[in-house]
């Protein structure tokens, strides 16, 4: 196996916002205090900050230009 496989984050490009917004919407207060399903409360409007993040990154993967510039997100 080449070397530079090895340091390559695991999860694909996206996978830092992914993780936070999951964390965001676990830890709100729509699933701890309502009980409801974090699917729901996205739908609700809670953590949209994150969220328009995660399309933006997923968007910039089918972006042209971010060949030259770079996958938005971190």
């Amino acid at each position: 196996v080449p070397h530079y496989y090895e340091d390559k984050p695991e999860g694909g490009a996206c996978a830092g916002v992914k993780e936070d917004l999951g964390a965001c919407l676990l830890q709100s207060d729509c699933v701890l205090q309502e009980g409801k399903s974090p699917r729901q409360c996205l739908k609700e409007g809670y953590c949209k900050a994150l969220k328009y993040s995660f399309f933006e990154c997923k968007r910039s993967m089918l972006d042209a230009r971010s060949r030259f510039r770079g996958r938005k997100g971190y």
